[in-house]
């Protein structure tokens, strides 16, 4: 079985080939960083509009990489939500469109869902365990059990983890995406220059990062001459203490020893390093995705595809696409 997979819930456009055993045969990523960069951040309808400027050539491109044709397709999955409502429309009425066009199914896929089984592979049974989103736009811990049932452990009370990373990034005149900017820049940095508050760190599995950043901004304007990578190694050092003691608190509480990692921040190597050292203490393994599978990417969501088509056969569900209102696992 051949899946075509379509990602347009932000700012990647992305068309991956994957087959029903999880191998995914392409995976072709066009990132509109470069676009928003003198924004600061993601301006949704320029997001939109250069989505539907682009599906049809990098379709063109994971065919070709895959070394397949639209008449190989069995299946289209595509991303439903949650995201940007303009943005996702795009990916599902080219998804759509092209079912109709090429007389195949298109089936829904949650973009969260995405995520969870990106550290997974098809043929593998691990559950149950739990999924760790950490992103630009999520920060959420999930039971994962088998036949795609998800619940909900804890998600953040205001921003999510990606977010801090860019709000702080910018307050500190750093280039967007932030992310990688504080990363670069923490290298050279004393994590222990500062000493930034670990909001709900000691108590249950929901997650707060307002308080972080606010904190960030305050001391940075008492003490503007404090050196940035001090500045940004304390930061990361906060929010690596928040993940550990929120992640093993969780696979306790389900009595797991599986722990799956996955979103943009899941990027982070001294991030993904903190949690696969300090868990592996107490015997929990973690998975983090291949890099390229952290940000958001159509190989993910063929991969979701994989463990439906599994669970349900291949059906056409009714869409709901759902934007970025909320958190939506089930």
């Amino acid at each position: 079985m051949i899946i075509l997979a379509i990602e347009s819930s932000c700012d990647e456009s992305s068309v991956a080939v994957v087959t029903g055993e999880g191998e995914i045969l392409s995976n072709v990523i066009r990132s509109q960083i470069k676009n928003h960069k003198r924004f600061g951040g993601v301006v949704p309808e320029l997001a939109s509009r250069l989505h539907a400027e682009s599906f049809h050539r990098i379709t063109d491109k994971a065919l070709e990489e895959a070394n397949m044709t639209l008449s190989d397709v069995d299946v289209i999955a595509v991303t439903s939500g949650p995201g940007l409502e303009g943005a996702l429309l795009i990916g599902v009425c080219y998804a759509k469109t092209l079912g109709v066009l090429i007389g195949k199914p298109v089936i829904p896929i949650n973009h969260l869902h995405g995520h969870i089984f990106a550290g997974i592979k098809a043929g593998d049974s691990p559950f149950p365990y739990v999924g760790l989103i950490v992103s630009g736009g999520h920060t959420l811990l999930v039971k994962c059990d088998d036949g795609g049932v998800f619940d909900l452990l804890g998600v953040t009370r205001d921003d999510a983890c990606g977010e801090a990373f860019d709000k702080v990034a910018r307050m500190l005149g750093l280039a967007y995406p932030g992310g990688p900017e504080i990363e670069l820049q923490a290298k050279d940095g004393d994590p222990k220059a500062v000493r930034f508050p670990r909001a709900m760190i000691k108590d249950g599995l929901e997650f707060s990062f307002s308080g972080l950043k606010t904190a960030v901004m305050q001391y940075v304007k008492a003490n503007p001459d404090t050196s940035v990578p001090d500045i940004c190694a304390s930061f990361q050092a906060c929010v690596g203490d928040i993940l550990v003691a929120k992640a093993t608190r969780a696979c306790k509480q389900v009595g797991t020893t599986l722990l799956v990692v996955s979103g943009g921040v899941a990027a982070n190597a001294y991030l993904s390093g903190r949690l696969q050292s300090e868990l592996a203490d107490q015997g929990i393994t973690v998975n983090t995705p291949p890099k390229g599978l952290c940000t958001d990417n159509a190989g993910m969501i063929g991969l979701a595809a994989c463990r439906w088509i599994d669970w349900q056969g291949i059906q056409e569900r009714p869409f709901h696409v759902v934007a970025n209102l909320g958190v939506r696992i089930p």
